[in-house]
């Protein structure tokens, strides 16, 4: 369903000022209304045009997020880019209580926001470039949505931090189990999967617990949300078209942990390594995404590299704006 968005009026975000925001109503499914919401803040560059700079960002959080990150914000916008978050449906700012959190039957359904963000992007607001940062799931899905829209000019450049390229189980496990995934997908796709809660990697994270950062604990809660059939068959899926081999034809930027840990208990190192994902396979699988795609693996980095520790944060700052200068350089006139 194609989605008209006339006068755009954003409204004051959760965030506050400078951060506005705006709910996109998006096609109904079978639990009821859906909605999207944009969040934007504009640039700090005092050189920028009036009404905004004509570079822009795009971020999509990952699963079991949301954007919070205003640091992130704060990076773009001092290099003269205006920041665009998207909390996809069913998740964050756009989760509603009829709402399976987090809930997709297919990736390819997040076109419609996405789709319809660019269009605000390029068209409402006047930007000529744009990069899209996705961030774990959020950057699986901005891959794919990338390589569909291949030679359209849709996307610029793509940075994606710890994408969730594959699952962090071995490979008996994910060849074996997808087929049986794949059938309750089709068969019982809201079924809620039998994993056990694993706090730990939130705990690392929020000033309550061990960390020093603030979210929203019933956007990001620490347990997280069920796991349901469809939406792990639609990863799965997602998946196997990275490892087939994607054209996107942007240039890419992929930046991962040097190391992972795997655990269900409480470990320190939890602090400086990817708790989520195996950061090993994101690197092996970066290539994959296209011709043009620089790897840079972060030591001591999290999950979400922007949460690492503040000279972890210096270092992966200091990568992209090394890699945004080369590929986005600024236009004369």
């Amino acid at each position: 369903m194609a989605i008209t968005v006339g006068a755009v009026d954003f409204l004051t975000d959760i965030l506050g000022e400078p951060y506005q925001s705006i709910d996109l109503p998006l096609a109904a499914d079978d639990e009821g209304d859906v909605v999207a919401t944009l969040v934007r803040r504009r640039s700090a560059d005092p050189g920028a045009a009036a009404g905004g700079s004509r570079r822009a960002v795009l971020y999509v959080h990952g699963f079991v997020d949301y954007f919070f990150q205003t640091h992130l914000a704060d990076f773009y916008t001092e290099r003269g880019y205006d920041f665009y978050a998207l909390d996809l449906r069913k998740y964050g700012r756009s989760l509603r209580p009829h709402h399976s959190p987090n809930y997709i039957h297919d990736l390819d359904a997040y076109d419609e926001e996405l789709d319809e963000v660019v269009r605000i992007i390029r068209e409402v607001d006047g930007h000529d470039t744009l990069l899209l940062n996705g961030h774990s799931t959020g950057g699986l899905i901005s891959a794919l949505y990338a390589d569909r829209r291949a030679g359209q000019g849709t996307i610029d450049a793509l940075f994606l931090n710890s994408p969730f390229l594959s699952l962090p189980a071995p490979l008996l496990i994910r060849t074996l189990g997808a087929p049986v995934v794949d059938l309750l997908g089709r068969l019982a796709a809201t079924r809620k999967l039998p994993t056990p809660p694993n706090p730990h990697y939130v705990h690392s994270l929020h000033r309550d617990f061990r960390g020093s950062w603030e979210f929203d604990l019933t956007l990001k809660p620490a347990k997280g949300f069920p796991l349901y059939a469809g939406w792990l068959a639609a990863i799965q899926r997602g998946h196997r078209r990275v490892r087939r081999g994607l054209g996107i034809d942007c240039p890419v930027l992929v930046m991962a942990s040097t190391a992972s840990t795997a655990t269900t208990e409480w470990d320190d190192a939890l602090l400086r390594t990817d708790g989520v994902l195996r950061a090993d396979d994101i690197a092996r699988l970066a290539p994959r995404l296209g011709p043009r795609v620089t790897t840079v693996r972060i030591r001591d980095g999290v999950h979400d590299l922007v949460l690492s520790l503040p000279e972890v944060r210096e270092r992966i700052f200091a990568e992209l704006d090394l890699w945004l200068r080369a590929y986005l350089p600024e236009r004369a006139g």
